[in-house]
């Protein structure tokens, strides 16, 4: 086995560099930024740096080696991706579950302490206009909630969606409940609001048409790539990629050198008629995942581009997500979600986790649109820097700080 590591100025040069040296059963492991520190960072520019490995004894039967890999969600039998035992960065927000537990019980001791001392939240939220939050009792459970609700509105958690949750549960508390109870039903309550985690569904024998959807600058493209090295790799699935992203050669590129290294195919297509071309070549393939161009929710031409694009494939075998930031502003979030739900429906996948704290656009953007929530990427590493998102994981987030 030949482990080696690769640096470059960009993503697609150390790819490439990869591909040279290993040729095309090289197997990336892992891709991530380099940024500089202290006041080097003022004057070099982020580098980046891939692992990749080559078996040099590979088995007889011509299919990709299968990596060292476990399952995070061991209580989900649902899950599609595995994660390695040891994952490359620390930053994935759905793998210490420990660290997790141990903030919600720090939580619960926290707001125990400031009840016992009578104070209260020190800056506590207005009682909402259908007085979601009223004081009538003055009693232990409103200074609990009060505390929960600033604690929400902290993880930017819209303040709408904190009163119809605390309007939810307390009418069902009992008065004086202990503080581990009310912090146990805001959680149920915000794990049932989430809902049931839905990503892809892929049936062998009949392909399967995935749109990557959103607007520009929110990783379409290196979602793609990680999605397709997971099927291939884990999966073992017959994957081929499409992109519609024509107007960023720098997109067409990168998955390019992607899948050089997966030795699968890619179609560069600028319209409806080379995409049923498309079509016809692929049509032997388990999946096949289409990187569209970023537009601007505000332009209706654009918008209508893309839905004649998706229109090409009958509904029954087509997937469409939509891919959003979880940095971007809520507000911002409404309307690009608005704009793409007239173009069709569509499951939601969250990227650049690792780049904030706050995690409440998760929240507010399921409750918004209804749409099922799907994956999350937290960094530029591929392919490990995806999982399936985890309701449980992010009501504990958001209950529990982000620190």
């Amino acid at each position: 086995m030949i482990i080696k590591t690769f640096k470059g100025e960009t993503e697609t040069e150390v790819l490439l560099k990869v591909r040279e040296e290993l040729g095309p059963n090289a197997v990336v492991s892992s891709v991530k930024a380099i940024k500089a520190k202290g006041l080097g960072r003022l004057f070099k520019k982020t580098t980046y740096e891939a692992t990749a490995s080559l078996d040099e004894n590979p088995p007889e039967v011509n299919l990709p080696r299968k990596e060292s890999m476990k399952n995070i969600f061991k209580n989900n039998p649902n899950i599609i991706f595995e994660e390695d035992e040891k994952p490359a960065e620390d930053h994935n927000p759905f793998a210490d579950r420990e660290s997790l537990e141990l903030r919600i019980n720090n939580l619960a001791s926290m707001l125990e302490k400031q009840i016992g001392e009578g104070g209260g939240a020190k800056n506590p939220a207005e009682p909402s206009a259908d007085g979601a939050v009223k004081d009538t009792a003055d009693d232990k459970n409103v200074s609990c909630i009060r505390l929960i609700y600033n604690q929400l509105l902290e993880n930017e958690v819209d303040e709408k969606y904190i009163n119809m949750i605390v309007s939810e549960i307390e009418p069902t508390l009992k008065k004086d409940a202990p503080v581990e109870n009310i912090l146990s039903a805001i959680y149920q309550k915000i794990v049932l609001k989430l809902g049931k985690t839905e990503v892809l569904d892929i049936n062998r024998g009949k392909v399967k048409y995935v749109f990557l959807v959103g607007p520009t600058g929110v990783g379409k493209t290196t979602t793609i790539a990680k999605l397709a090295s997971k099927l291939k790799l884990d999966k073992k699935l017959n994957v081929a990629l499409i992109t519609a992203d024509t107007y960023r050669i720098a997109a067409v590129k990168q998955l390019e050198v992607y899948a050089n290294i997966l030795n699968i195919p890619l179609k560069v297509i600028n319209n409806e008629a080379e995409m049923e071309e498309a079509k016809e070549d692929l049509s032997a393939f388990d999946i096949v995942l289409i990187d569209t161009a970023g537009r601007s929710h505000k332009d209706r031409r654009q918008c209508d581009d893309i839905e004649r694009l998706i229109n090409t494939i009958p509904e029954e075998d087509r997937e469409v997500f939509l891919v959003l930031s979880v940095t971007t502003k809520y507000r911002d979030l409404e309307a690009i979600t608005e704009a793409y739900s007239e173009i069709s429906d569509y499951r939601l996948i969250f990227t650049k986790l690792d780049e904030t704290m706050y995690l409440g656009n998760i929240f507010n953007i399921k409750l918004l649109t209804g749409a099922p929530l799907s994956y999350a990427t937290f960094g530029q590493g591929v392919p490990n820097d995806i999982s399936r998102i985890d309701a449980q994981t992010i009501a504990k987030q958001l209950l529990g700080g982000g620190d």
